[in-house]
């Protein structure tokens, strides 16, 4: 196997860079960079809409940690000899939509409006974590070891916000809502 240097070759994985399973890990690379992007402006509407301190500032670090892991995908994409590039995620661009939506329909300074934000945030979360397992698995079976390594530390990161976020709402933003009136 050859080794990373510093230049835009295939490292690594000799002989899968024409394979099929290849051309579907960097589509899928691609998709998740557009996610990424598009997320830390849904991320920061979020954090502006929230009424509890704790949920905006979750939010807003989570903003700053996903532009980290805008930059550890450029770095997937320079260890596997591709330039970093995007394409449309339709499933996340759905996602922000209806978190869109959610913020649209509960009323502005309420608990309420919290849960909602919570469950926009945690269904990207959670298409987040589908994506980055499913890339560390395609990273290591095509011997990108440097990108499997890389992926694996993002996948840790979504877990860990996805617990917080579930942390935060049980912790009172739910029981609070409860009581909040139409």
């Amino acid at each position: 196997m050859a080794t990373k240097t510093k230049t835009q070759e295939p490292v690594e994985a000799t002989g899968v860079e024409d394979s099929a399973l290849n051309e579907l890990f960097v589509d899928e690379l691609k998709d998740i960079y557009w996610a990424e992007k598009h997320l830390t402006k849904a991320l920061a509407k979020m954090a502006k809409n929230a009424t509890s301190d704790e949920l905006r500032q979750a939010l807003e670090t989570h903003m700053t940690e996903t532009e980290g892991q805008i930059a550890r995908l450029e770095q997937v994409f320079e260890s596997i000899g591709e330039k970093a590039s995007a394409k449309k995620c339709e499933a996340m661009e759905g996602l922000i939509k209806e978190g869109e939506e959610i913020m649209k329909d509960t009323e502005d300074g309420t608990i309420t409006r919290d849960v909602g934000i919570i469950s926009a945030a945690q269904k990207a979360e959670h298409y987040e974590i589908a994506s980055y397992g499913t890339l560390k698995t395609l990273a290591s079976t095509l011997g990108y070891n440097e990108a499997a390594d890389l992926l694996a530390q993002t996948l840790e990161e979504e877990k860990k916000t996805d617990d917080l976020l579930t942390q935060i709402a049980e912790g009172n933003i739910n029981q609070s809502a409860k009581s909040e009136k139409k």
